[in-house]
Parts: C-alpha cells; sequence; structure tokens
C-alpha cells in the first residue's frame, strides 16, 4: 500500500518558481505595458506550473488507487478535584479504611488525539487514542464503514459507543457537567464497545436512530476477547426531535432505549470474566467506584429499558432520564436495578445549548462572543442536577447513591471553557464488612473543576 501525498520537492519548487513569476510581473507593473510575446508566454507556463502545484499540494492524500483524506483533532480536559468531607462509610467505599478520606487529586482526565475521514465517496473511519494515563493508554473510537447507503444509513464495524444513555452519547466536549450521572456510567461504563452498528436519519431529520450487536466486554486496553462465550448483547435507541423552531433555539426531543445482553462469562476456563457487573465513582474522579455490585454469580442475561427527554427554550434547557435493569439468574432470585436524573441548565449571556438532529445529542456551545482580555467575556451558564441510583436487590448490595450538582461553566470560546461543580451525596444500602463492622451509609462533598479544550 502506496501513500501518494505531494512530497517536500514540489514545495520547494513552488517556492523557486513564485519569485520568476513575481520578479516577471513587477517588470511588466514599472513598464506599463504589455509584456512581449515570448515573455507571455513564460510568465503563462510558469504560472500554469505553479497552478498545477498548488492543486497538488491541497488535493487530499490518495492510498493506493482510492481517494481518501483524513483530519487531525484532539482534546485535553484537566481536572481538579477536591473531596472536601466525607463520612467514615464514604472512607470504606473509597479506601477500606474508615479512616483514611478521599484524597484530593489534579489529573489529566482525557488526552486524545485521533484522526477520522473517508476513503473514496462511499466509506468513512476513525482512530481515537487516549493518553491520559501513560501507564493506562488505551483507544476509544477505533472504527471503519460504509455511507451513504439506501436510507441515509451507514454502517460502522469496530469499537464505538453502545446506544443508550442520552447523558454518554453526548460528547465530553459538550456535556453540561463534568461527569456522568450513576446510571448512565454504571450500567454503560465506557460506552464503547466491539460492535456492528447501522445508524440512520429520516429525510426531514425529525427521526434517528441507531442498532447493532455488540461484544460487552471493554477491551480498549488490551484490544481482545479471549473466551468461548463471545457475551453479545443487541442494543438500540429510535430518538425524535419533536420540536424545531426559531433556527434551533427552541426544541424539543425523546428517545428510547434497550438492549438485550448475555454476559456469561467463563473465567474459570481461562476466558474473560462475567460482564453482569455494575459500578460507577460519585459523579467525580474518586479513585475508587461508591456504587459497586461486583461481578454477579450466575448471570444469563438482562434486558435494560431507557427513557428520555429534553426541553430547549433559547437559554433555558431541560434534561431527564430514566434507565431500568432486568437481570436473569440461573441459581438465585432474579434482580431489578434502576436510576435517572433530571438537570436543568441556563445562559446568563443569552446563548442557547445547540442539538444535533442528526445523532439527537447535544451539539459544540458557541459564544456570541469571545472571551478575550478587554474584548469579550464568552458565555457564562449555571446549571443544576439531582441524581439518583439504587443497585441493591435481594443479595446484591451495589449501593443507592443520591446528589444534588451545581455547576457554572464559563465558555471562553467554541472549543474551550471552564467548569466548576459542586457536589453533594450521600451512598446507602452498600454494606462493606471492615474487621466484623458493616459500614452501608455516609454523606459527602466534592468540589471540582475542570479546563476543557479541543481541536
Amino acid at each position: 500500500m502506496q501513500l501518494r501525498t505531494a512530497p517536500l520537492f514540489l514545495i520547494a519548487a513552488a517556492v523557486a518558481l513564485l519569485p520568476e513569476v513575481t520578479s516577471a510581473q513587477d517588470q511588466v507593473a514599472d513598464e506599463g505595458t504589455a509584456p512581449p510575446k515570448d515573455t507571455a508566454s513564460s510568465l503563462a507556463d510558469l504560472q500554469a506550473q505553479i497552478d498545477a502545484l498548488s492543486e497538488q499540494l491541497e488535493v487530499t492524500p490518495t492510498l493506493g488507487s482510492s481517494r481518501s483524506s483524513m483530519k487531525l483533532f484532539g482534546r485535553i480536559h484537566l481536572d481538579f478535584w477536591d473531596f472536601a468531607d466525607s463520612d467514615p462509610a464514604i472512607n470504606v467505599f473509597e479506601s477500606g479504611d474508615p479512616n483514611e478520606d478521599p484524597q484530593n487529586n489534579i489529573e489529566f482526565r482525557r488526552a486524545r488525539l485521533g484522526v477520522s475521514g473517508d476513503v473514496d465517496e462511499s466509506m468513512l473511519y476513525k482512530i481515537e487514542l487516549e493518553f491520559g494515563k501513560p501507564a493506562d493508554f488505551a483507544f476509544k473510537d477505533l472504527y471503519f464503514g460504509w455511507k451513504n447507503l439506501p436510507g441515509g444509513q451507514q454502517l460502522l464495524i469496530g469499537n464505538q459507543k453502545r446506544p443508550y444513555g442520552l447523558d454518554h452519547l453526548n460528547s465530553s466536549r459538550f456535556n453540561v457537567f463534568i461527569e456522568r450521572p450513576f446510571v448512565v456510567e454504571a450500567v454503560n461504563q465506557d460506552a464503547r464497545r466491539l460492535g456492528i452498528t447501522a445508524y440512520g436519519l429520516s429525510e426531514e431529520k425529525a427521526w434517528n436512530w441507531r442498532y447493532g450487536v455488540y461484544n460487552m466486554k471493554d477491551w480498549a486496553q488490551d484490544g481482545e476477547y479471549v473466551g468461548d462465550r463471545i457475551q453479545p448483547e443487541i442494543a438500540g435507541r429510535i430518538a425524535n426531535t419533536a420540536i424545531w423552531e426559531d433556527g434551533g433555539r427552541k426544541y424539543a426531543h425523546w428517545a428510547v432505549s434497550g438492549t438485550l445482553a448475555f454476559p456469561d462469562g467463563d473465567p474459570a476456563l481461562g476466558g474473560a470474566d462475567n460482564e453482569a457487573r455494575f459500578r460507577t465513582r460519585p459523579e467525580a474522579r474518586s479513585q475508587s467506584r461508591w456504587l459497586n455490585t461486583g461481578r454477579i454469580e450466575g448471570a444469563e442475561n438482562y434486558q435494560l429499558v431507557g427513557l428520555e427527554g429534553v426541553w430547549n427554550d433559547g437559554p433555558t434547557q431541560v434534561v431527564a432520564e430514566y434507565m431500568n435493569t432486568w437481570l436473569s439468574r440461573d441459581s438465585a432470585e432474579d434482580v431489578q436495578f434502576n436510576g435517572g436524573y433530571i438537570q436543568a441548565a441556563y445562559f446568563l449571556t443569552g446563548e442557547y445549548m445547540p442539538w444535533s438532529r442528526k445523532s439527537g445529542t447535544l451539539a459544540r456551545q458557541k459564544p456570541e462572543t469571545n472571551f478575550a482580555p478587554g474584548a469579550g467575556w464568552g458565555a457564562w451558564q449555571v446549571a443544576a442536577r439531582y441524581s439518583y441510583a439504587d443497585f441493591t436487590d435481594n443479595d446484591i448490595a451495589g449501593g443507592v447513591g443520591e446528589s444534588f450538582t451545581v455547576a457554572l461553566n464559563w465558555y471562553w470560546n467554541a472549543n474551550s471553557s471552564l467548569q466548576l461543580n459542586y457536589i453533594r451525596g450521600d451512598i446507602s444500602d452498600r454494606d462493606v464488612d471492615v474487621g466484623g463492622t458493616i459500614y452501608s451509609e455516609g454523606d459527602y462533598e466534592i468540589v471540582g473543576m475542570r479546563l476543557r479544550f479541543d481541536f
């Protein structure tokens, strides 16, 4: 496979030719007369060569015998978390020691670099790598596929987001809060899995959908699945933009999503672990998951249904989401988990939250005036969220989480922002035994800040 792009000598040749053209043109301008025929012909030839070189320099890279394009992109999220207050039970959930409170931390939550593009007129690809933790290098989106299929659909093969949980389908570049709600992260940790997914959009953009088949393991760090039991799941989402007015400043959205999953691993045979596990942090970057069912033994399958809705009118937006999971076991009673959240956001400076009807997700926020010293103040937004999740049922004590978060977002421009979150919450029904003492409930307070940049 040979990559045919404009080589460096073409650039050098173009630079070398420019003085000759410029000199000849200057001479004509100084004399105020038409150039001799030979000179005019020479100028025409040189200009033709410049145009040809320019065309070669600007043409999209060619791979083999097919035309392809490549776009470079990335994002940097630098976080600071202050665990201001916590009860002994919270300390246990974090470190196992009731006297050791969660430690503050500064981290690159995300440091990603990727490329995407098209191949010919029918195919596309995306490769996105995560460098935030050098010892835990991972890939994120990693897929290729076909576009412009009948019905306006796409078909993608590779690592991509499973189609449930609006707050996960939203890009972390655009989400209102620093971290995602309990239930969204617990039932769809990191969201991406190896799968084959079809994406569609109705002609008037009122409806969009996605559905596919996935392997349940998050294998972004080891890049493989080992085991005779594939642990497949079938998942889908259908979404509708019910209202679209004022150029997108006013809209309403709803969607239904779900999955049928078969998380039956075979670790005893040297294969992958059972993927029936639901866990998450306290909507902040703690070191441990404070809600955690562990791997549920005997899990045969589970079904998940999610409902979501968005209403936006100018600077005001309200979002709500609810998810319910029913899990069947072969040697114990079935269990049920559920959770949801509701949030509201308001732009103090009059902007609005853009919406993508193509994907049924948030789009990029754009301040009316960018922040620059002495020039503009960017966009300011306030928001509040209530979140709840219950992962305790029968003999499974994964915990019940409840939290309230307030946020202040300062958008410097369309590609950068400062986010501040204050979280007050509690975890209950967790039941962790430390030295014969059961710790099951505790309160906490957390303050978080993120510097967010992407290109």
